[in-house]
Formats: C-alpha cells, structure tokens, sequence
C-alpha cells in the first residue's frame, strides 16, 4: 500500500494503457486530481479495463470533497466508453466531469486520425 499524503494536483495525467490500466483504481483518482485526464490504446486489452477504469473515476472523484471541473479526453472512439458515458451521464453532471467528443480529423504525411485541442 502506498503512504498516506495530500493529494496531488496536474492539468494533464495520461491514463496507462494495456495491462498497466489495472493499476488505475479509485485510489488513483483520490490522489492524483487532474483537471484533464487522457484514455488512451484503443486495443483489445483497453476495452477489458476500460469500464472498470472510468467507474474508479466516479468513485475517486465523488471523494474530493471540492468543486473542481474535470474533463475526460478519450483518444479512441469504443462501445465500452459509450454505454459507460450514457449509463453514467446524470453522475458525471453532478462530479461535474465532462467527456470531450470530437468529429475533427488531421490529415498529416497521407495518414488521417481523429483530434482534437485542448487548451489550458
């Protein structure tokens, strides 16, 4: 078990992908407080992980105790994250946690991916 402290607070934290996804659990989100968190790997291992990922999300956040907007940034379009978004919405408004979408697409070197900006 990790030593009790403050928690500690970014702008930016990029969620892990693959099998180091389980180790993103509530306890995670209690102590590291980001204003924006990144999902990302859009693969078979991350769909496995991903619910349970964005529930400790709920979780973690519903114990900070301060009004702190928080926005979710997935890099991946997933069925998972979908149902997840839609089953959850009413508690996300109230965590005050929004999930960016994005229908923008950069073309880049004959590849084209989804985007999208983020500023701070």
């Amino acid at each position: 078990a990790a030593p009790q402290g403050p928690p500690v607070y970014v702008d930016l934290a990029y969620l892990p992908g693959s099998w180091s996804a389980r180790t993103v659990d509530e306890e995670f989100f209690r102590r590291i407080r980001s204003l924006c968190y990144v999902v990302s790997g859009d693969d078979h291992l991350k769909e496995g992980v991903l619910r349970p990922l964005l529930d400790a999300l709920l979780a973690g956040k519903h114990q900070w105790g301060v009004d702190i907007q928080v926005t979710l940034i997935p890099t991946f379009d997933s069925l998972v994250m979908h149902e997840w978004y839609q089953e959850t919405h009413e508690q996300q408004q109230e965590l005050g946690i929004t999930v960016l979408g994005s229908n923008s697409t950069v073309a880049m070197q004959d590849e084209t991916f989804p985007a999208c900006k983020v500023e701070f």
